[in-house]
């Protein structure tokens, strides 16, 4: 696995070595020595799996008592992947990183703990699978207010032709008035 650093500081881009011939593919996709030695030293407890249609953009999402590292892979289709910074000691608080997944570049992302996380689906349909560090807590759940001018994300231009987006979403929190991290 090659490990590449982003612009924020703990937001990892995880390349997989693709083993291929004329039968198809093979990867490692969780290898917990290679993780480890990449600084990834948290324990997944629960393993997703969301489909979405073309235009659907989910999140910006987070957990505030109980923080969710994720591991993110695409394995159907293409999506745009957003992360923003919610660790007010952090001092990239409030910034924001954005990467294109997709089943084809077989690449994932690392988002530790103290992150917002959504994305846009590119493709016609777009499969996502994500391991989490803790489990889903309904009642820690929050959003962010995913076009919110004050983090200025640069979705792609599809998202002015084409948004597919749940109400929670649409009533997400503006940045300056959200929970967030110490």
């Amino acid at each position: 696995m090659n490990f590449t650093s982003t612009l924020l500081p703990g937001i990892l881009i995880i390349e997989p070595q693709v083993f291929e011939d004329s039968r198809g593919f093979f990867m490692e996709t969780y290898q917990l020595e290679e993780l480890e030695k990449a600084g990834i030293h948290l324990k997944f407890v629960q393993d997703n799996h969301s489909r979405s249609i073309q235009g659907t953009l989910r999140g910006l999402h987070y957990q505030i008592n109980h923080s969710q590292g994720k591991l993110v892979r695409v394995i159907l289709g293409e999506i745009f992947d957003v992360v923003v910074d919610l660790r007010k000691s952090s001092p990239y608080f409030g910034k924001w990183f954005g990467f294109g997944l997709s089943a084809q570049n077989k690449k994932q992302l690392w988002i530790p703990p103290g992150f917002a996380h959504g994305f846009y689906t590119l493709s016609n349909w777009a499969e996502v699978l994500y391991k989490v560090t803790d489990y889903f807590s309904p009642e820690n759940e929050r959003s962010i207010l995913w076009n919110d001018p004050e983090i200025g994300i640069i979705w792609p231009e599809q998202v002015k032709e084409k948004l597919i987006i749940s109400t929670k979403d649409l009533q997400g929190t503006p940045m300056s008035a959200a929970e967030v991290f110490l």
